[in-house]
């Protein structure tokens, strides 16, 4: 379900091209990050319009810096190009889908 993406220029352009863009943050030593993936994965399955998007923050450093990053994991969801919610290390799956439904339903309705 998620893409990699390996550069800003990809970043910025995967956050303009999608309507829903998902940007999840990771670094490959995160044990938490690698926990968290999957059950992030099981929640953005039932938002279709929704498309997922992998960075390692080591391999992108600039990334840290642009959208203001600086904790892993680190979950971005974007409509129509402007951030919408972030969330950050300790993510609770059911206040996240929570946000994620809200946002979600609010959003496709306006569309």
């Amino acid at each position: 379900m998620f893409t990699s993406i390996h550069s800003l220029d990809e970043v910025q352009h995967f956050i303009q091209k999608e309507e829903f863009p998902f940007i999840y943050v990771s670094k490959k030593d995160c044990s938490v990050c690698h926990g968290l993936l999957p059950q992030v994965e099981k929640v953005l399955a039932k938002y279709p319009r929704i498309k997922g998007a992998l960075i390692d923050a080591d391999e992108i450093p600039e990334f840290s810096g642009q959208y203001t990053v600086f904790t892993v994991p680190a979950l971005l969801l974007f409509y129509d190009g402007k951030e919408q919610f972030r969330d950050v290390r300790f993510v609770p799956m059911q206040a996240f889908e929570e946000k994620v439904k809200r946002i979600y339903t609010q959003l496709v309705e306006l569309s």
